[in-house]
């Protein structure tokens, strides 16, 4: 018997249909499911015998689902009354008794927390072991020099360790805040029903020992309608995926001709079509690529949320194909960003050529004006002169003669510019904490590998 007189119609069908979506929830369905199961039987709410056809029951059902036979049928809405109808196959008739004091409201939530909380758990070790790579990489290359870049023009020298580790860093703040998406399915919502709970003294605390949770959801209605987990791990998978394209982006102007910092490993490159001589950086590329389409997914769940009324609105089904989506590729970008770092070949000598030229000294020049005592606006304005000066007639700063060094300040003669404009001097003057000096760089990598051990 059903509440409806007519048939539904096959496009209202089909776009109320979620299973091809929610398929891949089964493993934390089954295993609440089960949870439930003991649950009313340890209530008195079902007989001992009924958790046992159940119970059995459900390991029939993950069999047929863990080996690909599972019968699922074009009448199966989503993956939830699948599994109940199947269950009821291979029960029988007291099948139909484990959605006995649970919604599918509260159960579908329960199966996406039980999901934010694995995925969010998968992508902070994958995050770590990009941190691990980075800490790696830079430890081999620890006194490589390359040039730092402001509007992608040089402007300082630096250590290619120091530059590594700057990703690193990003990714840690990543790190945390997946850890922190995952903590916040840390209450059970199943047991709410509906919304307003259930007519049934069920023990909530019971069945969320069971399935790792510390406890419940105090309130039921917020209980059905909560998504704020999942925004919290789409916000941090949607920071990771930016900050990993713009890793991207150095890796593709790096790994160019015009460049010539790095070579990726033939592993993350693929050829042209049509000219036999390229090897593009297309890994590198996507997570340019990419990045948007997680931002995307944070952006549409924003949308799905705005002004909903509580409780449980049909618009939330659209949730899981952001979430599914987004974990899935910020999966494979972490992935392809570890490969490409551990098989990464940098060419010190590009990258100390590059860093060679002096005028990205020139604030090295004003700090030493300053410390003779010129203020350093001043000081700022005459190494402008000097660079002007040597750009304008074609020479290198130390080629300027002492005549017009001294024209521009009496502090400077070529001695003293050619103390300054020892490449290696540049690198090692920045001993304030986090900066490039290789003192300063080893303490970060110290500090790094604690916090990996973290």
């Amino acid at each position: 018997m059903s509440r409806f007189a007519e048939p539904q119609d096959p496009d209202f069908a089909s776009i109320n249909r979620s299973l091809d979506v929610d398929r891949r929830l089964w493993p934390y369905d089954v295993a609440q499911s089960r949870a439930h199961a003991r649950m009313l039987a340890a209530q008195g709410i079902i007989e001992q015998a009924d958790r046992d056809a159940l119970l059995a029951g459900l390991d029939a059902v993950e069999g047929e689902l863990r080996a690909g036979s599972f019968p699922f049928c074009e009448d199966d809405e989503d993956v939830h009354m699948a599994i109940e109808r199947r269950l009821t196959e291979i029960a029988g008739p007291v099948g139909g008794k484990i959605h006995t004091a649970r919604s599918r409201n509260d159960q579908v939530i329960t199966d996406v927390a039980l999901y934010v909380r694995e995925a969010a758990d998968e992508l902070a070790g994958a995050v770590g072991e990009l941190m691990a790579a980075l800490a790696d990489a830079a430890e081999e290359h620890l006194d490589w020099t390359l040039p730092g870049y402001t509007h992608l023009q040089r402007a300082q020298p630096v250590y290619l360790s120091h530059h590594l580790l700057a990703y690193l860093w990003m990714l840690d703040r990543d790190r945390e805040r997946l850890r922190f998406a995952a903590r916040q399915v840390a209450l059970l919502p199943l047991g709410a029903g509906a919304l307003a709970g259930v007519n049934f003294a069920t023990d909530r605390r019971m069945v969320a020992a069971e399935l790792g949770f510390e406890g419940v959801v105090p309130n039921s209605i917020d209980a059905v309608s909560n998504r704020d987990f999942i925004l919290d791990l789409l916000s941090a998978a949607a920071t990771c995926a930016t900050h990993l394209s713009r890793l991207g982006a150095e890796l593709v102007l790096w790994s160019s001709e015009e460049f010539g910092f790095v070579v990726l490993a033939d592993a993350w490159t693929s050829g042209s079509s049509i000219m036999p001589q390229k090897k593009n950086p297309d890994a590198a590329e996507l997570l340019r690529g990419k990045a948007p389409r997680v931002v995307a997914h944070l952006t549409a769940l924003h949308g799905v949320l705005h002004a909903l009324p509580l409780t449980y609105n049909k618009d939330l089904q659209e949730d899981k194909e952001h979430l599914f989506d987004a974990v899935d590729t910020l999966r494979l970008c972490l992935a392809a960003s570890t490969g490409m770092i551990r098989g990464a070949r940098f060419d010190r000598e590009r990258m100390a050529a590059a860093a060679s030229d002096e005028l990205i000294a020139a604030t090295d020049i004003a700090d030493l004006l300053v410390r003779r005592g010129v203020p350093f606006r001043a000081s700022h304005g005459i190494v402008a002169g000097l660079v002007r000066e040597a750009v304008t007639s074609g020479r290198s700063l130390s080629e300027l003669t002492a005549d017009e060094l001294r024209a521009r300040s009496e502090h400077l003669d070529p001695e003293t510019m050619a103390s300054v404009l020892a490449r290696s001097s540049w690198l090692e003057s920045k001993v304030s904490e986090g900066g490039t000096a290789l003192p300063r760089v080893r303490e970060q990598l110290t500090l790094a590998r604690e916090r990996l051990r973290a």
